[in-house]
């Protein structure tokens, strides 16, 4: 029988997963209905960004994954998927500093929904990177401990 320990889950890629999946997923959910994408009263233009934005989070979700997963662990891949992981959700939070956007259309109040999901995903990628870290330079010496260094699978005991 195999040997299942949590030790040997990469708890934190998954959270950061559970992060990814939730953006290319999640901008779709919220935006290819009546509201968005298929509002008749939202110009065409405004539905090529809804649109773009759409297939942004579907890209920088896959990017993710791939750094996340691909064979081989180093520092430099984890750092690369985090990073990737929370470029929709900063780029979101961000678009309130620019001047006459709101979080909803009238005459729902602005009360940013999104937050309710942003944070969280946000919280997910920072988390498990604080996790992956950890387990990467686990053990490792000190003068060892170099970004994109790959570190050896070890195998547990």
């Amino acid at each position: 029988m195999k040997d299942v320990r949590i030790t040997k889950v990469p708890f934190g890629k998954v959270l950061i997963s559970v992060s990814a999946v939730g953006t290319l997923v999640g901008s779709y959910i919220a935006d290819w209905n009546e509201t968005h994408i298929h509002n008749p009263a939202w110009p065409p233009h405004a539905k090529f960004h809804n649109a773009q934005t759409m297939s942004m989070g579907s890209a920088l979700s896959l990017a993710a994954l791939y750094h996340l997963w691909r064979p081989g662990r180093s520092r430099a891949s984890l750092d690369s998927a985090a990073i990737i992981a929370s470029i929709y959700g900063v780029t979101q939070l961000s678009a309130g500093l620019y001047p006459g956007t709101a979080s909803v259309d009238p005459p729902r109040e602005d009360n940013w929904p999104q937050l309710k999901t942003t944070l969280p995903s946000l919280g997910l990628v920072l988390l498990g990177y604080a996790i992956e870290r950890y387990r990467l330079t686990r053990g490792q010496p000190a003068d060892q401990r170099r970004a994109g260094d790959p570190v050896p699978n070890r195998v547990a005991t």
